[in-house]
Protein backbone atom coordinates (compact mmCIF):
# COMPACT_ATOMS: atom_id res chain seq x y z
CA UNK A 1 0.00 0.00 0.00
CA UNK A 2 1.20 3.53 -0.75
CA UNK A 3 0.95 6.48 1.55
CA UNK A 4 -0.60 9.64 0.21
CA UNK A 5 1.73 12.61 -0.38
CA UNK A 6 1.86 15.27 2.33
CA UNK A 7 -0.50 18.21 1.83
CA UNK A 8 0.85 21.30 0.11
CA UNK A 9 2.56 23.64 2.55
CA UNK A 10 3.47 20.90 4.98
CA UNK A 11 7.05 20.16 5.89
CA UNK A 12 10.25 22.09 5.29
CA UNK A 13 9.70 22.71 1.58
CA UNK A 14 6.67 24.96 2.02
CA UNK A 15 7.80 27.86 -0.14
CA UNK A 16 9.47 28.17 -3.50
CA UNK A 17 12.96 26.73 -3.39
CA UNK A 18 12.32 24.89 -0.13
CA UNK A 19 11.98 28.09 1.93
CA UNK A 20 9.09 28.90 4.18
CA UNK A 21 7.07 31.89 3.01
CA UNK A 22 7.99 35.17 4.63
CA UNK A 23 5.34 36.34 7.11
CA UNK A 24 3.39 39.44 6.14
CA UNK A 25 4.49 42.68 7.68
CA UNK A 26 2.13 43.86 10.42
CA UNK A 27 0.76 47.30 9.65
CA UNK A 28 0.15 49.76 12.45
CA UNK A 29 -3.17 51.43 13.12
CA UNK A 30 -2.00 54.83 11.86
CA UNK A 31 -0.71 53.36 8.60
CA UNK A 32 -3.95 51.46 8.01
CA UNK A 33 -6.24 54.37 8.83
CA UNK A 34 -4.26 56.89 6.79
CA UNK A 35 -4.12 54.61 3.77
CA UNK A 36 -7.91 54.24 3.92
CA UNK A 37 -8.26 58.03 3.93
CA UNK A 38 -5.98 58.38 0.91
CA UNK A 39 -7.89 55.71 -1.05
CA UNK A 40 -11.15 57.54 -0.28
CA UNK A 41 -9.51 60.76 -1.45
CA UNK A 42 -8.44 59.07 -4.68
CA UNK A 43 -12.07 58.10 -5.31
CA UNK A 44 -13.12 61.66 -4.55
CA UNK A 45 -10.52 62.96 -7.01
CA UNK A 46 -12.17 60.89 -9.72
CA UNK A 47 -15.44 62.72 -9.12
CA UNK A 48 -13.60 66.05 -8.97
CA UNK A 49 -12.13 65.22 -12.37
CA UNK A 50 -15.61 64.55 -13.72
CA UNK A 51 -16.87 67.88 -12.36
CA UNK A 52 -13.92 69.84 -13.73
CA UNK A 53 -14.37 68.18 -17.13
CA UNK A 54 -18.17 68.48 -17.18
CA UNK A 55 -18.21 72.14 -16.19
CA UNK A 56 -15.34 72.83 -18.62
CA UNK A 57 -13.26 74.52 -15.93
CA UNK A 58 -10.10 73.27 -17.66
CA UNK A 59 -9.39 71.89 -21.14
CA UNK A 60 -10.37 68.21 -21.42
CA UNK A 61 -6.77 66.94 -21.69
CA UNK A 62 -5.65 68.93 -18.67
CA UNK A 63 -8.68 67.89 -16.62
CA UNK A 64 -8.32 64.16 -17.36
CA UNK A 65 -4.53 64.08 -17.40
CA UNK A 66 -4.18 66.03 -14.18
CA UNK A 67 -7.02 64.18 -12.51
CA UNK A 68 -5.74 60.73 -13.37
CA UNK A 69 -2.18 61.71 -12.42
CA UNK A 70 -3.44 62.97 -9.04
CA UNK A 71 -5.37 59.73 -8.48
CA UNK A 72 -2.39 57.52 -9.30
CA UNK A 73 -0.07 59.67 -7.17
CA UNK A 74 -2.47 59.51 -4.23
CA UNK A 75 -2.72 55.72 -4.49
CA UNK A 76 1.07 55.41 -4.68
CA UNK A 77 1.51 57.64 -1.64
CA UNK A 78 -0.96 55.46 0.27
CA UNK A 79 1.63 52.66 0.01
CA UNK A 80 4.44 54.74 1.59
CA UNK A 81 2.79 55.55 4.91
CA UNK A 82 5.04 53.24 6.93
CA UNK A 83 7.75 55.94 6.72
CA UNK A 84 7.64 59.49 8.03
CA UNK A 85 8.27 60.93 4.59
CA UNK A 86 5.21 59.04 3.35
CA UNK A 87 3.05 60.76 5.96
CA UNK A 88 4.57 64.10 4.89
CA UNK A 89 3.60 63.32 1.30
CA UNK A 90 0.11 62.56 2.61
CA UNK A 91 -0.02 66.08 4.00
CA UNK A 92 0.90 67.36 0.54
CA UNK A 93 -2.07 65.44 -0.84
CA UNK A 94 -4.24 67.25 1.68
CA UNK A 95 -2.88 70.59 0.46
CA UNK A 96 -3.56 69.54 -3.12
CA UNK A 97 -7.13 68.72 -2.21
CA UNK A 98 -7.51 72.18 -0.66
CA UNK A 99 -6.06 73.68 -3.86
CA UNK A 100 -8.86 72.00 -5.82
CA UNK A 101 -11.13 74.50 -4.08
CA UNK A 102 -9.80 77.17 -6.41
CA UNK A 103 -11.31 75.24 -9.34
CA UNK A 104 -14.60 74.52 -7.62
CA UNK A 105 -15.34 76.29 -4.30
CA UNK A 106 -17.33 73.31 -2.98
CA UNK A 107 -13.99 71.49 -2.76
CA UNK A 108 -12.96 73.75 0.11
CA UNK A 109 -15.68 72.10 2.21
CA UNK A 110 -14.78 68.60 1.00
CA UNK A 111 -11.09 69.27 1.61
CA UNK A 112 -11.78 70.59 5.11
CA UNK A 113 -13.63 67.37 5.92
CA UNK A 114 -10.80 65.21 4.58
CA UNK A 115 -8.13 67.23 6.41
CA UNK A 116 -10.11 66.79 9.64
CA UNK A 117 -10.44 63.03 9.04
CA UNK A 118 -6.72 62.78 8.12
CA UNK A 119 -5.70 64.63 11.29
CA UNK A 120 -7.99 62.54 13.50
CA UNK A 121 -6.74 59.27 11.98
CA UNK A 122 -3.12 60.37 12.39
CA UNK A 123 -3.57 61.30 16.04
CA UNK A 124 -5.71 58.32 17.04
CA UNK A 125 -3.73 55.84 14.98
CA UNK A 126 -0.48 57.01 16.58
CA UNK A 127 -2.06 56.68 20.03
CA UNK A 128 -3.23 53.15 19.24
CA UNK A 129 0.21 52.20 17.92
CA UNK A 130 1.84 53.46 21.12
CA UNK A 131 -0.65 51.57 23.29
CA UNK A 132 -0.10 48.38 21.30
CA UNK A 133 3.69 48.76 21.48
CA UNK A 134 3.49 49.24 25.26
CA UNK A 135 1.20 46.22 25.58
CA UNK A 136 3.62 44.04 23.59
CA UNK A 137 6.59 45.36 25.55
CA UNK A 138 4.93 44.65 28.91
CA UNK A 139 3.58 41.24 27.91
CA UNK A 140 5.34 38.40 29.71
CA UNK A 141 7.54 36.25 27.49
CA UNK A 142 7.02 32.57 26.94
CA UNK A 143 8.36 30.69 29.92
CA UNK A 144 9.43 27.15 29.07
Amino acid sequence: MTTPPPPAGAGAGAGAGGRAPRPRRRRGAAESLLSIVLVLEAMTLFFVTLVVFGRQLLPAGVAWGGGLAAIVLTLLISQTLRWRWGVALGWLVQLGLVACGFLDPVMFVVAALFVAIWTYCLVKGTQLDRMNAARLRDAPGDVA
